[in-house]
């Protein structure tokens, strides 16, 4: 397929919109949809439990180091979770993404 869908995990609603806003304002994606979690993970030495959101951006697939790159500029994370999952849709929805992204 045609293009990608990109998991982003973010402190909280407000700065998962943050970021989502400048990527949308950049037509560096064409959607975003929200997710509240539950994360446990190790960080520095011990594990860690909490709330997060995650966001998936959907965007072609010659957007990823364009999106990634963006995402880690100002991302307050200092290590921001920012995966690539290849996927299949239907060809109109598809179509759609690609309209609604730049190439440049």
């Amino acid at each position: 397929m045609k293009f990608i869908l990109i998991y982003i995990t973010h402190k909280n609603l407000r700065e998962a919109k943050k970021v989502a806003g400048h990527l949308l304002a950049k037509r560096l994606i064409a959607c975003v949809n929200y997710f509240p979690i539950q994360s446990s993970y190790w960080w520095k030495g011990k594990i860690e439990s909490g709330k997060e959101i995650v966001t998936f951006v959907k965007t072609r697939k010659e957007n990823w180091k364009k999106v990634r790159d963006e995402v880690k500029k100002i991302h307050p994370y200092e290590t921001p979770c920012i995966m690539k999952l290849e996927v299949e849709a239907n060809e109109d929805y598809a179509e759609w993404v690609l309209a609604e992204t730049a190439t440049h």
